[in-house]
């Protein structure tokens, strides 16, 4: 196999090139990773969420094999293992009622585990402003939105209230609103955009680099100073065969550095999890600027310690 590919889904086995990893961030004297974009969900949700990667459904399009299928404590002590800080348990909800039960296992889940920022999420239905309010209340560090999979209108009015309280908090919003890997009804930057225009200060992430439209979301992150982006999936070859960054767009994202955020959609990634970050290096950046994405930028945002050391000097 060559760098980056796994073997079989599920084989228990290390991927090729996990010890890579640690040499990886150590190379750049960094403490470890933050990652922004992980998936941690109740058991039957992620069973689900396989079923639908094994049977290439219409939102993946593709052959997808899931490369660290491993139950739950030992995907944890893989994270932990490559020397990953910070995590995230992205949730996300496919329709109404389905927030408040991820909320609460989320909840629980942070609880049990420290070093994962405790994550939430929404759904436009009644009662999200008041739910979205009590997490906040509660500790959420971060929320998770899928435009895409949830197929709603990101700037519906009935989400106005949410992005309000979101906006007002200064909590991360992970959103997934790109149109890849399939366009959903709801997804490009026209819909984000215009809920940007109503909540200029909303914290949001975009994830994926708003793949396939990159360029559309750097306007947005340049037009908006508190829109970053995080690098999950982009740049490695399984991206690049579908959806190429543009090599144009290199030097708006060297600009933008104190804003681009690590994330690897772990454990649901085709490929090892070093080649996400060997993708980073490849873009010839510089080393100050992987240091801030990988850790710094994320440090900061978070407030999980030690950011100046590596602090985006941009």
């Amino acid at each position: 196999m060559v760098a980056g590919d796994v073997g079989d889904a599920g084989d228990g086995c290390a991927v090729e090139g996990d010890e890579r990893v640690g040499e990886f961030w150590r190379g750049l004297g960094l403490p470890g990773l933050i990652d922004v974009h992980t998936h941690f969900m109740p058991e039957r949700v992620m069973a689900k969420v396989w079923a639908y990667f094994d049977a290439a459904g219409p939102l993946v399009g593709r052959r997808w094999l899931i490369a660290y299928r491993f139950e739950e404590d030992e995907r944890l002590a893989v994270l932990r293992g490559f020397g990953v800080r910070a995590f995230t348990a992205m949730v996300y909800p496919h329709k109404p009622g389905m927030a408040r039960w991820l909320n609460g296992w989320a909840a629980d889940f942070a609880a049990r585990t420290p070093d994962c920022l405790r994550t939430a999420t929404f759904f436009p239905e009644d009662g999200a402003a008041a739910y979205v309010r009590g997490e906040l209340d509660g500790g959420a560090r971060v929320f998770k939105a899928h435009v895409q999979v949830g197929a709603y209108d990101p700037a519906d009015a009935g989400l106005d209230a949410v992005w309000g309280a979101l906006a007002e908090a200064g909590a991360p919003v992970v959103v997934h609103c790109g149109s890849g890997p399939a366009p959903g009804k709801h997804t490009g930057p026209e819909p984000i955009a215009r809920v940007l225009a109503r909540h200029p200060r909303l914290r949001l992430v975009i994830a994926h680099m708003g793949m396939p439209e990159y360029a559309d979301f750097l306007d947005l992150a340049e037009r908006y100073p508190e829109v970053h982006l995080d690098t999950t999936m982009a740049f490695t070859d399984f991206s690049e065969r579908a959806a190429p960054f543009p090599r144009a767009e290199r030097g708006r994202l060297r600009d933008l550095g104190g804003r681009v955020l690590f994330g690897s959609d772990f454990p649901n990634i085709p490929y090892g999890y070093a080649h996400a970050l060997e993708a980073l290096a490849r873009l010839e950046l510089g080393e100050e600027w992987l240091r801030a994405v990988c850790y710094g930028n994320g440090a900061r945002l978070f407030g999980t310690g030690a950011e100046s050391a590596v602090e985006w000097p941009g």
